[in-house]
């Protein structure tokens, strides 16, 4: 029946995998427990109720459902959905589910140790947890790892690893990679230096709405350089 339910979801079929999510709810199906407290989250196939989404979270990561500890983390990171911020409840969370291969747990899990969020800052487990994420394709993770070779954080200083980093979350469209990589292409660090290639990835990273890179644009265009 879980299945069955998943692809009614999948399928834009709310009604019917609200109505199977439920029915699954008396046999204490944790994977039901979390698809059904989204979609109260949500308001698919139902009327959002915040409350009964937290208690079936709450039930589903006791049971170490993984979707379930990382939809709980982000409640405790900011404080929504009835909980109080707690950054080291969220923290907690996060890292049990990276530990249970949710790639987006993995990334918030790494930026937490780096900031030192809900627990003692870690360089060295950012970067671990960044390379678990980058290994599975997460862009952010690549982009945040490649900040860490640059600025020998947690890793050893590496101005080749940093390029090909930002290299790979630019290649992804991510727009922080792209204006990371136009700056190491600016100042010529892991690659050979080329002014018009690092204009070209700041104009792209603008495009997609990065703050800085439109900035540096808009400032360019004023002073007459480009024509964007």
């Amino acid at each position: 029946m879980i299945q069955e339910a998943h692809n009614a979801y999948n399928a834009g079929d709310f009604k019917k995998a609200f109505e199977l999510y439920t029915k699954l709810l008396d046999f204490e199906n944790a994977d039901a427990q979390t698809s059904l407290a989204y979609m109260y989250q949500k308001a698919q196939g139902c009327e959002q109720n915040e409350l009964k989404a937290l208690e079936l979270y709450t039930k589903a990561a006791e049971a170490k459902q993984p979707y379930a500890l990382f939809n709980l983390a982000i409640l405790y990171e900011n404080g929504i959905g009835g909980v109080a911020h707690n950054q080291f409840k969220a923290h907690e969370l996060h890292l049990e589910a990276a530990t249970r291969e949710v790639v987006p747990a993995m990334y918030e899990v790494a930026l937490m140790f780096e900031r030192g969020l809900g627990c003692l800052q870690n360089y060295s487990e950012a970067a671990f947890w960044y390379e678990e994420g980058a290994k599975r394709g997460h862009a952010e993770s690549v982009n945040n790892l490649g900040t860490l070779y640059k600025e020998g954080h947690g890793v050893i200083q590496n101005d080749a690893k940093c390029f090909i980093c930002f290299s790979r979350a630019a290649q992804a469209g991510l727009p922080e990679g792209l204006y990371n990589l136009g700056l190491l292409y600016d100042q010529g660090i892991g690659c050979e230096l080329n002014n018009d290639t690092a204009l070209d990835y700041c104009r792209k990273a603008a495009y997609k709405g990065h703050v800085k890179a439109k900035e540096i644009i808009q400032g360019l265009q004023e002073d007459g350089k480009i024509v964007f």
